[in-house]
């Protein structure tokens, strides 16, 4: 059977293995296993959203509010703009993917960091373009100008903070930058650890408001997976200039979200207390991590978001090392894949955080 040929340069993207995965390959119980890989809240999501989500069940039957009133109006409150500034996606990937349909195609470029999130590449090349990747592994947004100008990109992203490195590019030097890119030009902002961001650092907080009142080409990517805990209910958003969001809703299929999920994040949105005390439980944990890092002189990326990337040096290989942890039961993301000789691991609990050192200080 003959398929697209655009298929034939795409790689599957590979997500956290899966804790399920782990018990039948290695036949460890799953209370053993600790799951450190796919930045997942480890407080879980608020009390308030899981009692909201069980009072709703008996809706399944109808289909969700495909105008999405509720959690478009959480939104616009809470990042005061309008509801016309908003599209929901299933992930902010969804965004991406309705990003990339709307305003590429076989004859575009788009510009990436040379580290970066790897749905980008992947959503470029259902499209068939071409990607530019940068020098540099963190953003350096002078090498993105350069590029920008000798390229003519018809997309950049800026992921920031990113992932899988968990740097953040300084608000006002992307400002700076946003101001030399013509308006034909789609620029992404990728905030989906930007509750993090804001927490640890004002100068690296953007806010919605601020980008979309100044750029009439830039938009903002959000999610509910990460400060807000509800990986599992799959809910982003995209917030931009009207005349950008109504070109999406053109690839937006209806009722894209589910019931659960729209009420769940209307909630979670609500829930101010729950997300501070997990981006307190985050921050102190993670110096933690700093600590362990530099008493192993292992390299550890200043990180703004709930995870941190420790890269080794020549003497230990990344593989090896999150290899051996999956067979202990402790399940890290190796960045091998990124070029990198390093793993990202999620901030856990205290005594999650405590035997991933114990382990990794054995193996070490």
């Amino acid at each position: 059977m003959k398929f697209n040929k655009k298929l034939e340069n795409i790689s599957t993207y590979e997500a956290g293995k899966p804790i399920e995965l782990v018990v039948r390959e290695f036949g460890i119980e799953a209370k053993d296993i600790v799951k450190l890989a796919s930045n997942e809240n480890p407080k879980g999501c608020s009390p308030k959203v899981q009692k909201a989500v069980v009072d709703i069940v008996a809706n399944m039957a109808l289909y969700p509010d495909d105008s999405m009133t509720k959690l478009k109006s959480g939104l616009s409150k809470r990042f005061e703009v309008g509801d016309e500034n908003i599209i929901i996606g299933s992930g902010s990937d969804q965004v991406i993917e309705f990003l990339m349909h709307a305003k590429a195609d076989s004859n575009s470029k788009i510009l990436i960091n040379s580290v970066t999130f790897a749905m980008y590449e992947i959503y470029a090349k259902h499209v068939g373009a071409e990607i530019i990747r940068t020098a540099s592994q963190e953003h350096d947004l002078d090498e993105f100008y350069a590029l920008y100008k000798s390229e003519n990109p018809d997309i950049i992203f800026l992921c920031t903070p990113n992932n899988p490195t968990g740097d953040a590019i300084d608000t006002a030097t992307m400002m700076k930058f946003l101001e030399k890119i013509d308006s034909d030009t789609l620029v992404v902002v990728d905030g989906a650890y930007m509750e993090y961001a804001a927490f640890k650092q004002k100068s690296k907080e953007v806010t919605p408001k601020e980008l979309i009142e100044r750029f009439d080409n830039v938009i903002y990517l959000g999610t509910f997976s990460k400060a807000y805990g509800l990986g599992g209910m799959r809910t982003g958003y995209g917030i931009s200039s009207a005349s950008i969001i109504k070109e999406l809703y053109k690839l937006r299929p209806p009722f894209n979200i589910t019931t659960l999920s729209l009420e769940a994040a209307s909630v979670a949105l609500e829930d101010a207390e729950f997300v501070k005390e997990s981006l307190e439980l985050n921050f102190s944990e993670m110096k933690r991590y700093i600590s362990f890092a530099n008493k192993q002189n292992i390299d550890i990326i200043e990180s703004y978001t709930n995870f941190v990337t420790l890269c080794f040096n020549d003497s230990h290989n990344s593989t090896n090392i999150s290899d051996a942890l999956l067979r202990k039961g402790m399940i890290v993301r190796n960045l091998s894949g990124y070029g990198m000789n390093a793993i990202r691991v999620t901030v856990g609990k205290p005594e999650q955080n405590s035997r991933f050192f114990a382990l990794i200080e054995e193996l070490l």
